[in-house]
């Protein structure tokens, strides 16, 4: 299987740390997203909508969207589970996750988009107002997620899921490119951070 993607990017790091929460080999293919690969004819029609990550199967089928991704890796390697076990730890580790998603990425992105990085690209026209909300509600989010970790040691319960995956992949992109580094005074969210960047998952 053939994962494409682009280092540094974050979305294509949660799919690589999942698949190797389960053992599964992917062949990483690094596309040019700065000269504009994602958006020519052929990567088209693997994704029409010239984004990664996408995995491409040995018979030339292709899925992209991160989770779509996530899922079908666990369908063929169901455990370790990360996706829940029974019908209750399902539905709420999909609820923590779509918080991150809707909550935590979409700010990062809008601060990420509107920032200077994006803005010297010659991308798009930069509103300043989008960056500084994005700015504020990443950071809001990030001392709720520290609230909610002095009772639990994973985002979404007792045990590694896919939730502190994505967490980890979009808070260390923040730190990095958006100059998002949550505060130090978090201690709970960087003691979860700590314990989820030692899995050899990650340190490989």
């Amino acid at each position: 299987m053939k994962l494409y993607s682009f280092p540094s990017a974050p979305n294509p790091r949660r799919v690589t740390i999942f698949a190797a929460e389960k053992n599964l080999r992917l062949d990483v293919v690094n596309v040019d997203l700065r000269g504009g690969e994602t958006k020519t004819p052929e990567f088209l029609g693997k994704n029409p909508s010239g984004k990664i990550p996408v995995l491409e199967l040995d018979d030339g089928t292709c899925i992209s969207e991160t989770v779509a991704i996530c899922r079908y890796l666990e369908s063929l390697a169901p455990e370790p589970n990360l996706f829940g076990h029974d019908p209750l730890e399902t539905a709420l580790i999909e609820a923590h996750h779509r918080h991150i998603e809707f909550e935590l990425h979409s700010s990062i992105g809008a601060a990420w988009v509107n920032g200077p990085i994006v803005a010297a690209a010659g991308l798009v026209e930069p509103i300043e107002a989008q960056r500084l909300r994005g700015a504020g509600l990443t950071r809001k989010y990030y001392q709720r997620m520290n609230d909610e970790l002095a009772a639990r040691d994973y985002l979404a319960g007792d045990r590694f899921t896919v939730a502190d995956i994505s967490c980890l992949c979009m808070m260390d992109f923040a730190a990095a490119m958006v100059d998002l580094k949550p505060d130090d005074g978090l201690t709970n969210l960087w003691a979860w951070h700590t314990r989820v960047s030692q899995r050899p998952s990650v340190t490989g």
